[in-house]
């Protein structure tokens, strides 16, 4: 890759290095440079521009992270992960359940040592996530890597498997409470709820509880009739040795007690067994009756989620153990920074319009392909990244309606589509699901639009990096449809009226939209008259984009 000043008449396609405002249009960094571009910067006086000129053995770096992250997590939907499209370089793994994560780390280490220019960046092993959680994110740090780089970086991973996500596999729970004589039914309540939450937070639904003296018979007799997939035990006096009441009455029913104690602080005086029948048995520290972070979360993690633990696992916790010295430490379910998460993203196909400009046609119902026009753009949604689908129609529209039988879809009828596009807008934005982090307005007249489109909208939409707003353009760098938009603009949104769509909160909030490169001319092609659909025809339309 050659990187550095090139003169403007060689510049043609090269990457630009650093962002520049030329003549009232912002030159964005990493985009490759048009014929418009370059114009623009010959206007200015510019004879040289600082860019990226990639050679035969470079990989774009878009292209490249989509490989390294395919090898990384060669059957996604098996590991439990989702892979984002590729947006300036970096792709991002994100949980498709909560669980537990499991790292290979020699393998993610042996990627990042083949190049500089080839990384790799996850959350620790072990590490418990919840859904849509990112898990890890591959960068390509210049604009391109060496082909063979790339392809190194993906052989050092032996196959893939690096990443895998271990969602909870137990669904109930027997809670065993120990009284000691004297003690508050109000510590017991605390402990039961405690640990309630706990297993609630892990996906455990069910959970049956009982109190009983602090004895080794009414223990063991507890621990007979518990009937659920594990068995926990909270004693009114802490466990203090393997004779004490809590791992001799396991070892009265015939259980083993595979390790007791821990190096984790707080959690020491917890004991990991086995109950006669193999199910896992846990005597629970007492700290687990606060809601901070111990050593029994750990564990529980591990044997809720059926990643195995034995003695020697639990061993291994010393090293990153001192939970009581970290002031920060998280809670379990418990507020604090939101980690980073794939947003949840409503696709809205405004479908309602009259297209009076057909001549009696309606242009949605027209054949591309094997089906109709606005079953094919619904379809590239529901094929895309967006976590669902809302299709406008007008009232008792049964022609459209037919079209998208046997589709996921949640078709909202717009009593005043006569009002114009924005009535659509509102009618859509009404409908979409509480925890939407961002809504994707798409035409449904745009037969090119394809999943390809509104996954490289998904993947540059960052609000923390002022990307609120992003907008589809074609291969040229011309703004078109679908346009995403986050959450902060909803309102604006609902209040639009008319017929020009969602220009004005475009032109509004300028600094906030990003307009992405999408394949072919797509985000730009809409079909509104018999003269479009035959000009179109005619080019032989290429078929639908994929994600």
């Amino acid at each position: 890759m050659q990187f550095g000043p090139i003169p403007l008449d060689q510049a043609r396609g090269c990457i630009l290095a650093h962002s520049m405002n030329v003549g009232g249009r912002r030159l964005r960094k990493g985009a490759p440079l048009s014929d418009d571009d370059l114009a623009a910067l010959r206007a200015a006086g510019h004879e040289r521009v600082v860019a990226a000129r990639l050679g035969p053995e470079d990989m774009p770096e878009d292209a490249a992270a989509a490989r390294v992250a395919a090898a990384l997590a060669p059957n996604p939907t098996a590991a439990g992960l989702s892979v984002s499209a590729p947006f300036t370089g970096r792709a991002n793994l994100y949980a498709l359940t909560g669980g537990v994560l499991r790292v290979d780390a020699a393998r993610i280490h042996a990627l990042n040592a083949v190049h500089e220019s080839v990384t790799v960046a996850t959350l620790p092993d072990m590490t418990r996530v919840e859904p849509r959680q990112m898990v890890a994110t591959v960068k390509i740090i210049p604009y391109a890597a060496p082909r063979a780089a790339v392809e190194a970086a993906c052989a050092a991973l032996g196959g893939g498997g690096a990443l895998r996500l271990h969602p909870p596999r137990i669904g109930s729970a027997s809670l065993i409470l120990t009284r000691t004589p004297g003690m508050k039914e109000s510590l017991i309540g605390k402990g039961a709820e405690a640990v309630r939450r706990r297993l609630a937070a892990l996906g455990v639904s069910e959970l049956e509880v009982t109190s009983v003296p602090h004895e080794v018979a009414p223990l063991a007799e507890a621990l007979r009739a518990a009937r659920g997939e594990l068995a926990l035990i909270l004693g009114g006096s802490a466990t203090s040795d393997r004779r004490d009441v809590g791992p001799a009455a396991v070892e009265a029913v015939g259980g083993e007690i595979e390790r007791f104690g821990m190096p984790v602080d707080p959690g020491n005086l917890l004991f990991l067994a086995r109950l006669a029948d193999g199910r896992p048995a846990l005597g629970l520290p007492g700290c687990v009756r606060a809601p901070a972070l111990n050593g029994a979360d750990w564990v529980l993690e591990r044997l809720v989620c059926a990643v195995p633990i034995g003695a020697e696992d639990i061993a291994r916790m010393g090293v990153g153990g001192l939970l009581k010295e970290i002031p920060s430490r998280p809670q379990p379910r418990a507020g604090g920074a939101r980690a980073a998460a794939r947003p949840v993203v409503s696709a809205v196909v405004l479908a309602a319009g009259a297209g009076r400009r057909m001549g009696g046609r309606d242009k949605l119902l027209e054949r591309v392909g094997a089906e109709p026009l606005l079953r094919r753009i619904v379809r590239a949604m529901l094929d895309s990244d967006a976590d669902e689908t809302i299709v406008v129609l007008r009232p008792e529209d049964e022609a459209r309606r037919k079209a998208l039988e046997g589709l996921d879809v949640r078709i909202v009828e717009n009593p005043v589509a006569a009002e114009g596009m924005a009535s659509s807008i509102r009618a859509g934005l009404r409908a979409l699901r509480p925890d939407a982090d961002a809504v994707a307005l798409a035409l449904a007249d745009m037969p090119e639009i394809g999943p390809a489109h509104m996954n490289a909208l998904i993947a540059a939409f960052d609000p923390d990096e002022g990307r609120a707003i992003v907008r589809a353009a074609d291969e040229d760098g011309r703004p078109g449809h679908p346009v995403l938009f986050g959450r902060r603009f909803f309102e604006s949104l609902s209040r639009l009226t008319g017929d020009e769509g969602a220009r004005e909160v475009l032109r509004e909030n300028a600094d906030f939209v990003l307009a992405v490169r999408t394949p072919g001319h797509g985000a730009r092609i809409d079909l509104d008259t018999p003269e479009a659909w035959a000009a179109w025809r005619a080019d032989a339309a290429p078929p639908l984009a994929g994600g």
